[in-house]
């Protein structure tokens, strides 16, 4: 994937979220739904960030960034800060 790729992808789910939030304040959809999908979205976009995060460093360094590889949700959702 590359990085307009990425980025193309993090505008999606950023709308999904946004279109999720506006669908819960209308009543269309329950609590419970829309933070099961959240949650999907948020670690969605985390591993969307750390790929492309990938991608940056290893350019930076004169790497080639298509071996930059996405991580398991796993991975990118216990980092520390």
């Amino acid at each position: 994937m590359r990085d307009n790729e990425i980025l193309t992808r993090i505008s999606a789910l950023v709308t999904e979220e946004h279109d999720l939030r506006d669908k819960l304040a209308a009543g269309e959809l329950s609590t419970d739904q829309e933070h099961a999908r959240i949650k999907e979205l948020e670690v969605a976009l985390d591993q969307c960030w750390d790929l492309l995060r990938q991608r940056r460093a290893r350019r930076s360094v004169g790497d080639d960034p298509d071996g930059a590889t996405a991580r398991p949700a796993g991975d990118v959702e216990n980092y520390r800060q």
